[in-house]
């Protein structure tokens, strides 16, 4: 897959996962994915996602940083949001938070296969005190 090729179906990606259009994800996302070496498949990897819209209603994924090596796709993404509850272990609780995600994407056939991601918690924790 091309660079501007694959570049493209990532931010159709990150629409997606913004929009909530769930019904679409396999548009992008493998039978086979796996995140951070746990094998989900798509159902798991949907859920996981799901999941994390309920505990965060206002999240929203922004591209802040975007590197296109095909068949490879490493990205940092930007979050301001207000989790419910315990986020990462921390009592967060409704209060505002400003973080990032370090990913990386493998993907297959056209579709992120493999996923390793990374919180800057230490970012979160700072902003709680």
């Amino acid at each position: 897959m091309h660079r501007d090729d694959l570049a493209d179906l990532y931010h159709g990606y990150i629409d997606c996962l913004n929009r909530q259009t769930w019904d679409t994800l396999g548009r992008f996302v493998h039978e086979a994915v796996t995140h951070n070496g746990r094998q989900l498949g798509l159902a798991g990897y949907r859920e996981m996602l799901e999941q994390d819209f309920a505990a965060i209603p206002d999240l929203h994924f922004i591209i802040e940083l975007l590197v296109v090596e095909p068949p490879r796709i490493a990205a940092r993404l930007a979050f301001d949001c207000t989790p419910r509850g315990t986020f990462l272990g921390l009592g967060v609780n409704g209060r505002r938070v400003h973080f990032a995600e370090n990913v990386f994407y493998t993907f297959r056939d056209g579709k992120i296969v493999s996923v390793q991601s990374v919180v800057d918690k230490s970012v979160i924790e700072a902003q709680l005190g």
